[in-house]
């Protein structure tokens, strides 16, 4: 044989008793040695033998109970004790010593058969086991440790619904001294500069909203009440010219006494007396020289030029387009008796605002020669500023009593 076998229990040589050196089954120097008796006879495999004894389950060693192993049922060896054969589990083949048991950060380190190298793992699946090992408090013990070991990260599975960051319930502060408190204080309040940058800041941001309401105010607003003023004083005049309320002759300062149609720019507005922008300009109307030096000649005069005043930009702006004018173009003054149609001769694009000769009754620049029947026209230029005078004269080429209809400039 060439497996390990235990060593024998006592110093009997193999095949003899235990005791009193009889052979391996003579049933303690009473039976025959085993594998002498015959088939068959008491003893061996019959009755009280030791085939019998086996099935009743007391493998005993020449004992008297059911008789020994080849034994006719004499006493064996220790007065009949049973005998279990011992487990011979060593002696099948060699076996790899258990490792010692490690502890710390050995406890993770390990031997990986395919790449024979050594692995590392974590203390923590060590103390997972032995607290596994443990009890139940064995096993909180460990899981507090690798929480505070590992900053919470293996937190049980209730405290993943705890509320976190600005949520989570704010830990009690001590309360700050007064020289602390007073120290952030004066850290919150801000500086001199930012408060005077805050304050220069708010300041531009002010006025430019001023401006942006101011040309909001000048470019839409001042239209918008102007055009709805005109528009009510030219309705009221044709009311009056209608009921007959109003005559020819002189009118008062403001009041409109006239309407000037301008075909081409589809403009239609009320003449008031004078020029003052209050009462008459800045209403959306056009104003008549009559006062002073600047006074002018009515369009009812046999010579004479009959000269007003408008606003080309902003306050109803009726004089905005006046330079797309091109001789021969109707410009048409209707009273309440008369239509006065006038046709467009020159245009002077800038002049002095003290530039009067351009209302004379031959009014200079123009080209006219001689004395007549003239409308001038005058406004600002450029366009959003007063800084000069843009003037466009006219000559009489009709006058057509109101009975008779309106004249053909008005009527195509």
């Amino acid at each position: 044989m060439t497996a390990l076998r235990p060593e024998r229990e006592s110093g009997a040589g193999y095949g003899q008793s235990f005791t009193d050196g009889s052979p391996y089954g003579a049933g303690g120097g009473q039976g025959t040695p085993y594998g002498q008796q015959p088939y068959g006879e008491p003893g061996a495999f019959g009755d009280g033998g030791w085939y019998d004894t086996t099935q009743q389950g007391a493998y005993s060693y020449g004992g008297a109970a059911g008789g020994g192993v080849g034994g006719g049922g004499a006493a064996g060896v220790d007065g009949g004790t049973a005998y279990l054969p011992p487990v011979d589990e060593e002696t099948v083949a060699l076996r790899i010593p258990d490792p010692p048991e490690r502890t710390g950060y050995d406890a993770g380190t390990g031997y990986d058969e395919d790449t024979g190298s050594a692995t590392y793992g974590s203390r923590g699946e060590s103390s997972a086991a032995s607290a596994d090992s443990g009890g139940r408090a064995a096993r909180r013990k460990a899981a507090k440790k690798r929480q505070g070991r590992r900053g919470g990260a293996n937190r049980p599975a209730e405290d993943l619904d705890a509320p976190h960051g600005h949520d989570a319930p704010q830990e009690p502060r001590a309360p700050l001294s007064r020289v602390e408190a007073r120290r952030r204080a004066r850290e919150r309040k801000p500086s001199a500069a930012v408060v005077a940058s805050r304050g220069i800041g708010e300041v531009f941001i002010t006025c430019g909203v001023l401006m942006l309401l101011f040309v909001t105010y000048q470019l839409w607003w001042t239209n918008v009440r102007a055009q709805a003023q005109a528009g009510r004083e030219a309705s009221d005049l044709q009311s009056d010219w209608a009921s007959g309320k109003r005559s020819p002759g002189a009118f008062e300062p403001g009041k409109g006494f006239a309407l000037l149609h301008i075909p081409r720019l589809d403009v239609v507005v009320p003449i008031a007396e004078g020029i003052d922008s209050k009462k008459v300009l800045d209403r959306g109307m056009v104003g008549h020289y009559a006062e002073g030096a600047l006074k002018t000649a009515m369009p009812e005069a046999k010579e004479g030029n009959f000269g007003v005043a408008g606003h080309r930009n902003t306050h109803g702006e009726p004089f905005r387009y006046i330079n797309r004018l091109e001789p021969g173009d109707p410009i048409v003054v209707e009273t309440q008796d008369t239509y006065f149609v006038y046709k467009m001769a020159s245009i002077l694009p800038v002049t002095s605002p003290s530039n009067i000769s351009v209302l004379e009754p031959v009014p200079k620049q123009s080209g006219f020669k001689e004395p007549g029947r003239y409308i001038t026209l005058t406004t600002c230029t450029p366009e959003f500023t007063s800084t000069y005078r843009m003037i466009v004269w006219g000559k009489m080429d009709e006058e057509r009593p109101r009975s008779k209809g309106k004249p053909d400039a008005l009527v195509s």
